[in-house]
């Protein structure tokens, strides 16, 4: 075979036969239930928070964003709300953002709903880094976070599911979190029909390997993953979590 053949014959090998690129987004089942779950290295990833722009006017909704976005040349990839909020939209725990001052201070009290259903945690990314870390480890750490979330409760501690989970709990909702799994890599998921908290920690425990893992919200809980053909809607958001690309 001639050179050439043999060139051609092995650029066909090569585009044909290569394995297909990882997607950054699925759905995945897990123990009887559907999830959309996404994963990104925040070492090669572009992994922000957002909650309002240069005017101080509330992004809202992931559309708004990513026209925001759009008008800077860059392309909104992934998003999901990223922790709760007041009706004012202002986050209810810690919030840093792009290394900024924090706009709220780290809550270590327990409270009433499922942000005071402690232990909850800090999701802490920025420089190539992320952690889920629960929040008197972080007060007492005090790591640097050039971004941070705070929500609860903690679905996944060290390894183990937040102690008041109970197996045969009748509590449902759609419910959206994120964990951290050992080699570093951020995962996010979110159900796709009402589960317990006990079956969405096992999700991040089990089913994804994350030793940490925290629960951003429920009910109201959206996603932005257009590679799977899911934009949700609905009333508008405090804190976003997004993934952005040049265009």
């Amino acid at each position: 075979m001639k050179k050439s053949k043999r060139l051609a014959a092995w650029l066909f090998l090569m585009l044909c036969c290569a394995p297909a690129a990882h997607a950054a987004c699925e759905v995945r089942a897990f123990d009887g239930q559907d999830y959309t779950v996404c994963t990104f290295d925040p070492a090669a990833d572009d992994i922000r928070l957002f909650r309002a722009d240069e005017t101080g006017t509330i992004f809202g909704s992931f559309f708004r964003l990513k026209n925001h976005l759009a008008e800077r040349d860059q392309t909104l990839s992934f998003a999901m709300n990223g922790g709760m909020y007041h009706p004012d939209r202002s986050a209810v725990g810690l919030y840093i953002e792009n290394g900024g001052a924090p706009e709220q201070r780290l809550i270590t009290s327990d409270g009433p709903g499922n942000f005071g259903l402690l232990p909850n945690g800090v999701f802490c990314f920025g420089d190539g880094h992320a952690a889920v870390i629960e929040s008197l480890r972080f007060q007492a750490e005090a790591p640097t976070c050039p971004n941070a979330t705070q929500s609860g409760p903690m679905l996944v501690i060290d390894g183990d599911l937040h102690p008041r989970f109970l197996p045969d709990s009748d509590s449902r909702y759609i419910r959206n979190g994120v964990g951290v799994d050992d080699t570093g890599r951020v995962w996010f998921a979110i159900s796709d029909a009402p589960v317990t908290f006990h079956e969405f920690g096992r999700l991040f425990r089990d089913g994804l390997n994350t030793p940490n893992a925290l629960f951003l919200d429920g009910n109201i809980s959206r996603i932005y993953a257009p590679e799977v053909d899911r934009v949700d809607a609905g009333f508008p958001m405090g804190p976003i979590i997004g993934v952005v690309t040049p265009r």
